[in-house]
């Protein structure tokens, strides 16, 4: 069997995973038969090592990743990458959270990783970790008839999303971790004292105000436990499943294993009263999870209490499952591609429905992109990843009329640019700001920061993409859907696109507008557009 590794590096400990894992076995006439609730009972535990380095500690008080830290982690990139090199690992994908994301030096980590022990370290943003977390517990609990709130919270951050009937509907990185509030307001202490512990809550409060009118919906919908609108909390990180061990709760969903809150607001002052040292000889905690379990357990706290929970689930997963589950997927090429454009398109229209946009007409010109981008594949030989980017770009190319319509464009490309939208990674999701930017008015130029800052590839891909957005855009110039589909064919003899309308026999003015919206296109592909 093929083995696959993940490895977290986080704020308060970097993990190593590598499991083994069987493809999915075929049905009649091939068809792959999938659990419906996978699970990684299906995998074969390879090796798990965790290397207790925190690098949080001394970035969220200097803002900077100590030497010594940046040492310690390499040494245990050495041994992973001895590790998977024996496991003969096919694809393993190694991510860096909140500590590494936020230091100065970050890249300096990065670079060594590389250099030292041959692994390709990533940082991804709190956006992505909720995308990875979400899909380890989606694959091991059935959420698919339930209203969930998922609340992760790490070292350095708590990622909240929001699931109805398994698909996200909120998500939220906020700054808010077990090991920065312990660096910002415990760091030295023996004990937690009532006043320290009212400080930590009013810190947890403050992080938490940027979330609040989406808790506040989601407690005033919530109906009582067992009702149809009932809310789940589930809970992901060490510190959750070691409050779920020392509070079990009795109430809770068959086969589950979950905290109780009730449990958990007892035996906070319990905790609070005794020094980490004396926490890990009565609980039997490392010394890293002693220290934090107390600003962690006020953060699960904080948010079940808002929402009236009487327990938070634990599914036992986290970015590291998140991970693995991914890699096995596309190792064995059942990935669900559509649905993860499905999901892409739809964080677009959150974001879209967040400055009130045209949601119709972002739709509309979305289809008739993509269906250019289809009939065109000759010529632009771009791929089905570059298909989604057009497609979310052309969602969202008008959401800057929410700021003021002159210079929408430019508006739009900030909004976007400065916007999580689960499933994207910072980089497509500049090239769909930059599509969206040139969507009208002038092209392209090397002369606008924005451009210039790109990549080559990527460059190349805006030019395309935005030059077929602009042909789509100006097919709904008055946003009345009055052509309902377009085909394009390709004239290379005569050095042209001819395209072939649908729609209403007043559309003189679509008409006007995609000739006069035409010249990009025409450098770009070096074609003439014709309506035939």
């Amino acid at each position: 069997m093929p083995s696959f590794a993940a490895i977290d590096v986080g704020s308060n400990a970097i993990r190593l995973r590598i499991v083994e894992a069987e493809g999915p076995s075929r049905g009649a006439g091939g068809r792959v038969q999938l659990p419906l609730l996978p699970t990684d009972s299906a995998w074969r535990e390879v090796a798990s090592v965790r290397a207790p380095v925190r690098l949080g500690g001394e970035v969220f008080l200097s803002g900077k990743l100590a030497p010594t830290s940046i040492g310690r982690a390499c040494a245990a990139f050495k041994e992973f990458r001895r590790e998977m090199d024996a496991a003969k690992v096919v694809a393993y994908r190694a991510t860096a959270t909140s500590a590494v994301r936020e230091a100065a030096n970050g890249t300096t980590l990065v670079e060594r990783a590389r250099r030292e022990a041959g692994i390709e370290l990533e940082i991804i943003y709190g956006v992505e970790e909720a995308r990875l977390i979400q899909l380890a517990v989606t694959r091991r609990l059935a959420l698919e008839d339930r209203r969930v709130l998922l609340i992760d919270v790490g070292g350095g951050s708590t990622e909240l999303t929001v699931l109805d009937k398994g698909q996200s509907s909120f998500s939220i990185s906020l700054p808010l971790g077990s090991v920065r509030l312990l660096e910002a307001f415990m760091k030295d202490a023996t004990t937690v004292s009532k006043e320290m512990t009212r400080i930590v809550q009013e810190a947890v409060d403050r992080a938490l105000v940027e979330a609040r009118p989406q808790l506040s919906r989601l407690a005033a919908a919530a109906s009582p436990a067992g009702g149809p609108d009932a809310l789940t909390l589930v809970g992901t990180g060490g510190n959750i499943e070691t409050l779920a061990t020392l509070c079990p709760a009795k109430e809770r969903p068959p086969g589950e294993i979950a905290a109780d809150v009730a449990e958990m607001r007892a035996l906070f002052p319990k905790l609070c009263a005794m020094s980490p040292a004396e926490r890990a000889r009565t609980y039997g905690l490392r010394p890293d999870r002693a220290d934090t379990i107390v600003p962690a357990a006020a953060i699960f706290l904080r948010i079940a209490e808002s929402l009236g929970a009487s327990y938070i689930v634990t599914p036992q997963v986290g970015l590291k499952e998140g991970i693995l589950e991914e890699l096995v997927d596309k190792h064995f090429q059942v990935w669900d591609v559509l649905r993860e454009a499905e999901n892409v398109l739809g964080a677009c229209v959150r974001l879209g429905q967040r400055f009130q946009f045209d949601e119709a007409h972002g739709a509309h010109v979305s289809r008739l992109a993509a269906r250019l981008f289809d009939d065109l594949r000759g010529e632009h030989q771009l791929s089905d990843r570059d298909r989604l980017l057009m497609r979310a770009a052309a969602l969202l190319h008008d959401i800057g009329d929410f700021v003021r319509y002159d210079g929408h464009h430019k508006h739009s490309y900030y909004l976007i640019q400065n916007s999580d939208i689960m499933g994207l990674t910072p980089d497509e999701r500049s090239i769909i700001a930059n599509v969206a930017r040139y969507h009208r008015k002038s092209g392209p130029d090397p002369s606008h920061p924005n451009f210039r800052d790109l990549d080559k590839e990527s460059r190349g891909k805006v030019r395309a993409l935005a030059a077929m957005l602009r042909i789509a855009d100006a097919l709904d110039r008055e946003h009345l859907g009055k052509v309902r589909n377009v085909w394009a064919t390709i004239d290379s003899g005569k050095g042209r696109v001819v395209l072939k309308i649908d729609g209403d026999h007043e559309r003189e003015l679509e008409e006007w507008t995609v000739r006069a919206k035409a010249g990009l296109f025409r450098d770009v592909f070096g074609l003439e557009i014709v309506i035939g």
